[in-house]
């Protein structure tokens, strides 16, 4: 019997429409290589919506392709959609990478990512032509957003621009089968940057190894300024004393923790707990700064890095050149099998800012800020064009929580759950970014800083028009802080004068409620607890512990925090001991505060208390912790921002869990939450770890009945966390249970920081919500 001989499978043909992060992540050649895999005929290009091919064959082969596009996709790319539809078939001729085609784009450049472990290979390999080159790259690692001009993103584009390739690197740029096919960083020693070392004064140190120059100096107790992604920091031995209190000293900041800087995890192991969620986050293509919990030792064998807080900022190596600091200190001269074994050299590593001023970026500029502060400078001549502080996270096995989103994450698009007009939103006066929309996504500026300084509020300026710029959108409103006299908001005011457009002032606490509900994809009513520093109300007076109800581009609030005067105005967010001052006039035991606070003008402050004179009113969560803490004892004057909380939570995590006194809180008629009880108990406390933790317990079980309360009354089952006092983990994780366990759903900051660097985020979603309720849109379900 003759075997039957099958028929040829039909040739069909998709048009095929990949979305998201998909340009610069070598997603042409991915596409290629797939094809060719596969037998399929066609061709690939880049456009302004994002990569669009057409594939040719069996029927089972392109459901394979569509499968495998998105499952497979290159490490820095982030698919969102891969649209297919049915073309008539052409005559087969292979598959071919097309050349681009133009328009507005609307694919974003990609953030910076770490060097891969194919470039770390050849990094170290001595028979490679990029053996221990500083500036290696692939199209899966390597800087993106950092030396992006302009869009479409181009090597002409770049700061890579002055750098022609070699006939080499041209090669490997135009060939689809390699890594570096159209990676626009791309170099070698022969045709790229170079790095060279300066003395204290600017002046070039001839030396035939600057990495080994630059360690030895390190060792030597001295401060190297190290030229970076998105600025320079300041690089000492961690466990060096002496160069640490150098540092702190010229750097005039005393107490402030340090970041450290270690080859590996287990270079870490001996001076905090990495658990499997910090080790993933810390060994991460985007390579934060990460929180991890100390151990006992740390303090001893990290003298001045981080006392007094509970966590260890710590990271490990982004770039090559600091992978090439690391690899010089092991003694090792070739592979990869020392990137895994444990090292002593810690480094300090530490933004280059000198004053609160924006990152240093420039070589000149690096020799004439650091002046005084660094001994040597790592210097290379490849401009950096956009500023880019480190991102700082706290690991969760949610993700990571944000209390800095810069590298890695910058310009990351955050969704939202509806398209709109593009708004600009200009963000608070502390931890200040900038938000820009574009269609039905968010896109937040790095961290820019505090705006008390002419260099920061133009740094903000700058981040805006960059953004502005690689995103190629015209803003049709501005939105702002309600505060009418904080640089952003005269930014956003001038920004839509000039423009012709609108500018929506958004409360402070709003504007908080809704960066959660925007990334959780949340239009409708939610319940929102506000908690942090200070914002100005409605009513002009100092809110920032909120119990709000928030739809959209609307609010109501439902209650807040009991008050506490600011004896001193702003001067009592610094010096705590004012905060527990104000603490004891609200218990009516305002004459004890000279006598416990033996501070220059204690008593005038209890004058001023008496007579309500510079001591304005607030509802702020952020002042009675600092109250909390100048009552038990820890902290009376801060030396800086948000010091005294973070020592309170350091203590209360020291001592461990204590049970919740229901008797220490009040929920007033008027649904305001009183603390003075707990107030009391702490005045009266002599163990300051016991009440730290005492503290903590109380404020979690009362801020969770507070919220069942106004959720029953108001008939929501969803709360929304937002405000700077949610970085603080034990609230954060203690509410979360809590409310959990009361039947709420919680909503927290994820995408974007809770504190006010993602402030802009909320305030251009609400801007949104008034611009579509304006047009009488409707919300999308």
């Amino acid at each position: 019997m003759d075997t039957p001989v099958l028929a040829p499978a039909a040739t069909e043909r998709r048009r095929v429409r990949v979305r998201g992060t998909v340009q610069g992540v070598g997603f042409r050649p991915f596409v290629w290589r797939l094809a060719h895999e596969l037998s399929l005929d066609g061709w690939v290009l880049n456009d302004a919506e994002g990569v669009l091919a057409e594939v040719q064959g069996p029927r089972a082969a392109l459901e394979d392709f569509l499968r495998r596009v998105a499952a497979d996709a290159p490490p820095l790319s982030r698919v969102t959609a891969v649209e297919a539809q049915a073309v008539a078939a052409e005559p087969g001729a292979g598959f071919a990478i097309a050349a681009s085609r133009g328009g507005t784009a609307t694919t974003p450049v990609t953030p910076d990512a770490a060097t891969c472990p194919d470039c770390l290979s050849e990094l170290f390999d001595p028979a490679d032509r990029r053996y221990r080159y500083p500036f290696i790259n692939c199209t899966h690692c390597g800087p993106r957003f950092t030396i992006t001009k302009g869009v479409p993103y181009d090597r002409p584009r770049t700061t890579m621009a002055p750098f022609a390739m070699c006939p080499a690197c041209a090669r490997e740029y135009g060939d689809p089968a390699d890594r570096r096919f159209h990676a626009q960083p791309d170099a070698c020693p022969v045709c790229g940057p170079r790095i060279a070392l300066l003395g204290e004064h600017g002046e070039p140190v001839a030396r035939p190894d600057v990495i080994a120059a630059a360690l030895a100096k390190i060792r030597d107790g001295k401060v190297v300024a190290l030229k970076g992604l998105g600025g320079f920091h300041l690089v000492c031995d961690a466990a060096n004393v002496r160069a640490v209190a150098r540092l702190r000293a010229a750097k005039q900041r005393e107490e402030k923790p340090f970041a450290v800087m270690a080859a590996n995890a287990a270079s870490l192991e001996p001076f905090a707990v990495i658990d499997a969620d910090s080790r993933a986050l810390l060994e991460s293509r985007e390579r934060p700064i990460v929180l991890c919990p100390k151990r006992p030792a740390c303090d001893e064998r990290l003298a001045g890095i981080a006392g007094g807080v509970s966590a260890l900022g710590a990271m490990l190596p982004c770039t090559p050149l600091q992978w090439l600091l690391f690899f010089e200190a092991s003694g090792a001269k070739a592979g990869t099998a020392w990137l895994e074994a444990p090292q002593d050299l810690v480094l300090v590593m530490t933004s280059a800012n000198p004053g609160g001023e924006p990152l240093v970026t420039g070589n000149d500029e690096a020799v004439r800020r650091l002046a005084g502060i660094a001994d040597a400078f790592v210097v290379h001549d490849r401009d950096i064009a956009a500023r880019c502080d480190d991102s700082l996270v706290r690991a969760t096995p949610e993700g990571p929580a944000f209390v800095r989103r810069a590298r890695g994450w910058t310009p990351r698009a955050i969704a939202l759950p509806r398209h709109g007009p593009p708004v600009l939103a200009t963000g608070a006066w502390l931890k200040n970014t900038a938000c820009v929309t574009r269609g039905a996504e968010a896109f937040l500026t790095p961290h820019v800083g505090d705006l008390d300084n002419a260099p920061t509020c133009e740094s903000l300026d700058e981040a805006v028009a960059h953004l502005l710029a690689i995103l190629e959108v015209e803003p049709a409103a501005c939105a702002h802080d309600l505060h009418p006299d904080f640089y952003s908001s005269r930014l956003a005011a001038r920004l839509a004068a000039e423009r012709g457009i609108p500018a929506f002032a958004i409360q402070h606490h709003h504007a908080h409620i809704a960066a959660v509900c925007a990334e959780h994809g949340i239009a409708g009513p939610v319940l929102g607890l506000a908690m942090d520093g200070v914002g100005m109300g409605t009513d002009g007076t100092a809110w920032g512990g909120e119990l709000l109800r928030v739809d959209g581009a609307r609010f109501r609030r439902l209650g807040h925090l009991g008050t506490l005067r600011l004896p001193g105005g702003d001067r009592a967010a610094r010096e705590p001991w004012r905060m527990g001052a104000a603490a004891l006039h609200a218990l009516g035991r305002g004459a004890e505060v000279a006598q416990r606070y033996s501070r220059p003008g204690a008593a005038i402050v209890a004058e001023m208390l008496d007579r309500g004179t510079n001591a304005p009113l607030t509802t702020s969560a952020g002042r009675w912790f600092d109250a909390a803490a100048a009552l038990l004892g820890v902290r009376e004057v801060s030396a800086f921002e948000g010091q005294a909380a973070m020592q309170l939570e350091a203590l209360a995590a020291a001592h461990g869990p204590v049970a919740a006194e229901r008797s220490l809180w009040r929920i007033t008629p008027e649904a305001t939450l009183d603390l003075l009880p707990l107030a009391e108990r702490l005045a009266a406390t002599t163990d300051a770890a016991y009440g730290a933790a005492l503290f903590h317990a109380t404020l979690v079980q009362a801020l969770a009945a507070w919220a069942r309360e106004a959720a029953a009354r108001e008939g929501l089952a969803a709360v929304a966390l937002g405000g700077g006092c949610f970085v603080n983990a034990i609230l954060s994780e203690g509410l979360r249970r809590a409310l959990g366990a009361g039947g709420l759903t919680v909503l927290e900051a994820r995408a974007a920081p809770a504190n006010d660097g993602g402030i802009a985020l909320g305030q251009a979603w609400a801007a949104l919500q008034e611009l579509a309720s304006s047009r009488n849109e409707p919300g999308d379900e």
